[in-house]
């Protein structure tokens, strides 16, 4: 047996190592074709991208031709390097640059050496390209915008970098991917599928033919159009509305979670970011560390959300019969809810029920229905989490799963958060009750108010927002199809959507309605620290509204939040009355508080804890396109650049929001949330 199986091993080894040779060799030309890279010259067809459209089929964003330069290092010999620069208007150090950029990448396969030419640039090239031996021009397409706004929305384009190369292996060097935006979420759809071609060189690096007659070669597929649920004419009246101002605007259709628009302020032409001078205006943008444009604030601004919380605070309520529409608090312009502890209240006092303690946004009511929903348990600890249970069911303290790339979860807080705060126990709901109001641990976000009002809206349930509407060929993720239902029984709505109208008809947005359309809103506003230089300052409160309409069959449901806004009549409550209008009649009647928001300003507010040499003006930061035209954006600079600066000429204060999400108690013996 042994004398039979030594032998026998051999053999085995021996004829499965032959065939293996043999089905590299003969049969498998995959890696012949590797090994062929001196021979063999591979050139990509990129495709164009999807087109974008808005929910009513208004193209939004195209594309055009652009050219890049394309180099294979080993094959650059011989060239007159002082007129290929002067050709280009580029440095020999750019030269060098790039041209030790590329041989790291590969010396034998191609790669970008300069991007993104205009018409002109790419005409001067083709015409002497036979001089410069090793570069060849490779077209592809880059976007066209056929709007001035929506840059959050749409993200942008920009080339690939070494970590996304190593990670999917269908990017190359040189290739571009969207980034931010609807062009990251769905990158893989509005790509395409690039062309490859293998082209047969002889020994002068001329081409002669395709490569096995063109068995390898593919052929591209142009990216997929999509159709956003943004409507192009409200997104661009909400950023209008909110030049020289910061925050959000979130709008919501309830019944299908459509995002209807998204506004970050301030904001940017997004054809700045297209082009050769992409790259310097992109570090323009990035370096204003105060203005922050590319900064969703609609998505990861997490701000305490004030007087519209106590909606919640009410339902939650509602839900645990700790009250009802009778329950009454008397208001003595506030309340004593521990010893030495008061919550101001700025409603006019009196004998407060559910109806009149939203129109009038009354601390001591909804504070009073906090503490009874904790108390309802025998611990604290168990009634903040049945309170935090309720509060989740609306889509707060969690990503929601919207299709856009980015964004921040807020805060509820739970037993855990207080355990945390309070290791040595001992808390209760007066310790707690800033809650009540949109204080304390509670941080929301923007489209998080505005899904918040969806869900009221609807008396009870709401989808999740979603910025994509449908994608050619195919369907849309079914989540965004799914309904899911607050912790909160239907009945428990009217009684909050009743005291809502009313806040415009006799309550603290009276004045702001609008003729024909029965709006329900509810005012907020919140107190704004931050660590400048190391000490707690308070600044300016925000302004904050949240609202839908109509009453009955709602079609849009609106937040709005503007950084340092004062109280939310003033800024926030007229820019919701605003784009409700906008949306639902397609023009505008109140054109006193159209012109009193297209006009007003907030920059002073801004400016008053920067040093005079910083001050943002009326210059705005001036960047320029590909092809030379400039446009000016409607931020403004935060630093103004120096030749060359000194420690001391570029100092800015450092300011740090601050939450006042640790401090609960303080934050209400101070007043923190006023209507």
């Amino acid at each position: 047996m042994r004398k039979v199986l030594l032998p026998t091993l051999i053999f085995c080894c021996t004829f499965f190592l032959l065939v293996r040779l043999f089905y590299l060799q003969v049969i498998d030309d995959t890696l012949k074709l590797k090994s062929n890279n001196n021979a063999i010259k591979i050139k990509y067809d990129y495709p164009e991208r999807g087109y974008i459209f808005d929910r009513f089929k208004k193209l939004l964003v195209a594309n055009q031709p652009s050219y890049d330069i394309m180099v294979i290092p080993k094959d650059v010999k011989d060239i007159d390097t002082t007129e290929f620069c002067y050709l280009l208007n580029i440095t020999r150090d750019d030269f060098l640059k790039k041209i030790a950029k590329a041989r790291i990448y590969s010396p034998r396969l191609p790669s970008v050496f300069l991007p993104q030419l205009n018409k002109s640039e790419y005409a001067a090239f083709q015409e002497k390209q036979r001089k410069f031996q090793g570069f060849y021009i490779q077209k592809r397409s880059l976007r066209d915008y056929q709007v001035r706004f929506g840059a959050n929305v749409f993200g942008f384009i920009t080339q690939v970098n070494e970590a996304i190369i190593e990670k999917d292996p269908y990017y190359q060097s040189g290739d571009l991917i969207g980034r931010q935006g609807v062009e990251e979420s769905y990158e893989a759809e509005l790509r395409g599928v690039k062309g490859v071609k293998y082209i047969l060189k002889d020994k002068f690096n001329r081409e002669i033919e395709s490569y096995k007659e063109g068995k390898f070669d593919t052929i591209a597929q142009q990216g997929k159009d999509i159709r956003l649920t943004i409507d192009a004419e409200l997104q661009a009246f909400g950023e209008k509305l909110m030049v020289n101002k910061r925050g959000g605007i979130v709008c919501i259709e309830p019944k299908t979670g459509e995002i209807l628009s998204l506004v970050t302020a301030p904001s940017y032409d997004p054809s700045i970011l297209v082009g050769r001078q992409r790259s310097k205006n992109y570090t323009k943008l990035y370096h204003d560390s105060l203005a922050k444009p590319l900064y969703d604030r609609g998505l990861l601004a997490e701000y305490p959300p004030g007087s519209p919380f106590k909606i919640l605070t009410a339902l939650a309520a509602l839900q645990e019969q700790a009250i009802d529409e009778n329950t009454f608090v008397i208001c003595h312009h506030g309340f004593s809810y521990a010893r030495g502890r008061f919550m101001r209240c700025h409603c006019h006092g009196g004998v407060i029920q559910l109806h009149r303690g939203i129109y009038e946004s009354c601390n001591a009511y909804f504070g009073t229905a906090y503490m009874k929903t904790i108390n309802k348990y025998k611990r604290p600890s168990d009634g903040v989490d049945v309170w935090s249970k309720h509060m989740k069911s609306f889509g707060l303290g969690q990503f929601m799963g919207y299709d856009l790339p980015i964004g921040r979860k807020g805060s509820v807080p739970t037993s855990k958060t207080y355990k945390r705060i309070y290791p040595n126990g001992g808390w209760r709901s007066t310790a707690i009750v800033s809650n009540a109001i949109g204080q304390g641990e509670v941080l929301m976000t923007p489209i998080q108010l505005a899904n918040m009002m969806a869900v009221v809206a609807n008396r009870g349930y709401y989808y999740t927002p979603h910025i994509i509407k449908s994608i050619e060929g195919g369907l849309i993720d079914k989540k965004f199809r799914k309904k899911h239902v607050s912790t909160v029984a239907h009945k428990y709505f009217e009684p909050i959507v009743n005291g809502m109208f009313d806040v415009y008809n006799h309550g603290t947005a009276y004045g702001l309605g609008v003729d024909g359309i029965e709006i329900c809103g509810k005012t907020g506003t919140a107190e704004n620290f931050a660590k400048i230089n190391g000490k707690r300052v308070k600044l300016q409160d925000h302004s904050i509204f949240v609202a839908f309409a109509p009453r009955i069959n709602p079609k849009i449901a609106v937040a709005v939040f503007v950084e340092n806004g004062y109280w939310g009549k003033r800024w926030a409550g007229p820019i919701t009355t605003l784009m409700i209008e906008k949306y639902l009649k397609r023009k505008i009647s109140r054109k006193d508080l159209e012109k009193r928001m297209l006009e007003g300003s907030l920059k002073g507010e801004y400016n008053k804890y920067l040093p005079s040499s910083h001050r943002a003006d009326t210059t705005s930061v001036t960047l320029t396109s590909n092809e030379g035209s400039s446009h000016t954006t409607n931020l403004n600079p935060a630093i103004k650049p120096t030749t060359n600066p000194t420690p001391q000429a570029n100092k800015v204060p450092m300011v740090v929001p601050v939450s006042p999400k640790s401090n609960n108690a303080n934050a209400v013996k101070n007043n923190v949330s006023k209507p």
